[in-house]
């Protein structure tokens, strides 16, 4: 009614409260106690640290995501926030699953910084990367769409929305990526620079008179496209292009380059050796012109792209590379929510089997009723029946909830 909207409309005071709200709309719309059928909480978190992968979140989970507020403070005190608000809300578990941790496999020689080794080893300084939960999920997929096992691939993923990064996938692992100690190293963003001369920095502080804060705010909020032409929104800047702006077209050309730059490298890393390249999110499963300028005059490296295929390619998985490609193509609109979902279902699967079975064994929850669940799409709006019955770890019938503010469009 009128006063329920009014009340809407005056804002909700913290998470705890906002939760509440949620929880209140979901009792209207499911059947059953929501609150007591909840299973587990899946909470996206952007910086874990040397945190390798998901986890159940404990007084030591918490303190590490504390500690890394510093490398990504837009993320994680939200992060920290939301887990504290749906501890309360949810007697459950609830778990982290954090966007660092796909990239734990990476080389010293890929993550290392060539500074004093005692102080980047003092301060954790090194190569983090960032959009792992993405990268988890496109691996998935590309195995599923090439028929292959995940370990045997080698891919080079980019997944280019507001926030942009790519990663060098090796046997299903990950051997790089453009993002760094935080997400403001790589490809050019909405409103980050990606690389740049750190003495860019000292020239900004000596000549410019700006303070740490001010870099940090020029570097994060206001680079990237909206810096270069002022616009953060890739669609703005193509229509600027139509019109003959011509800082419209020279961000256009520095995004592109940026990108393949960082494709160049990544096909010498896996020295040719490339199963699929994959474009993904915002920009990359939507925009057929970025990958076509992305991957032009590639032919003479085994990757060839169907024009056609390419422009009906929009938002929905799709291989876009000429029959006679040596390189697959794909187009995969990833879904962050769902490998939150799978990896949340995979750890509290595990902790209940090694309980019940006084067991630090290694066991991964793959059961088939939950894969037929997701290949059904029951996943949808982020709260989804749990069809595990079946499998040894103990899940109950009931119900999991991925938490809705560990997204973030920058990241």
């Amino acid at each position: 009614g009128e006063a329920e909207k009014n009340a809407e409309q005056k804002g909700i005071r913290d998470h705890t409260a906002a939760l509440d709200e949620v929880l209140r709309h979901l009792d209207a719309s499911f059947p059953g106690d929501i609150r007591a059928s909840m299973q587990a909480v899946g909470h996206r978190v952007v910086h874990g640290h040397c945190i390798p992968s998901a986890r159940l979140v404990d007084d030591e989970v918490k303190e590490a995501i504390e500690e890394a507020a510093s490398l990504a403070p837009l993320h994680n005190p939200a992060n920290l926030q939301g887990i504290v608000a749906a501890s309360a809300v949810f007697p459950c578990p609830q778990v982290a699953v954090f966007d660092t941790a796909f990239h734990q496999t990476m080389p010293p020689s890929a993550y290392t910084y060539a500074l004093p080794a005692e102080l980047c080893q003092f301060e954790g300084l090194r190569r983090y990367g960032a959009h792992g939960t993405s990268y988890s999920f496109l691996l998935a997929a590309a195995a599923r769409m090439l028929g292959r096992d995940a370990s045997s691939l080698n891919l080079i993923a980019c997944h280019i929305g507001a926030g942009a990064s790519m990663c060098c996938i090796q046997g299903g692992k990950s051997i790089d990526t453009t993002m760094g100690l935080t997400p403001l190293e790589g490809l050019v963003m909405a409103t980050r620079c990606g690389d740049i001369d750190p003495a860019v920095v000292i020239f900004l502080a000596k000549h410019c008179g700006m303070s740490v804060d001010d870099i940090d705010k020029l570097m994060n909020k206001q680079s990237g496209f909206l810096g270069m032409c002022g616009s953060t929104d890739l669609r703005a800047v193509l229509g600027g292009i139509k019109q003959g702006d011509s800082s419209c077209q020279l961000a256009l050309d520095v995004f592109i380059q940026r990108i393949r730059k960082y494709l160049g490298a990544y096909l010498v890393k896996l020295e040719g050796k490339v199963d699929a390249i994959i474009f993904s999110a915002g920009i990359g499963e939507n925009n057929a012109l970025v990958r076509q300028l992305a991957l032009q005059a590639l032919e003479p490296f085994g990757v060839e792209v169907d024009a056609s295929r390419n422009e009906a390619a929009v938002g929905v998985e799709a291989e876009i590379q000429v029959p006679s490609s040596r390189v697959k193509v794909l187009v995969i609109p990833t879904d962050e929510e769902l490998s939150i979902a799978q990896q949340t279902v995979d750890v509290v699967a595990l902790a209940n089997w090694r309980q019940s079975n006084n067991s630090h064994a290694p066991y991964v929850c793959k059961s088939p009723d939950m894969t037929a669940a997701c290949a059904a799409g029951l996943y949808s709006w982020r709260l989804w029946p749990q069809y595990s019955s079946g499998h040894q770890a103990g899940l109950k019938s009931g119900y999991a909830f991925q938490s809705p503010w560990s997204g973030n469009p920058m990241c």
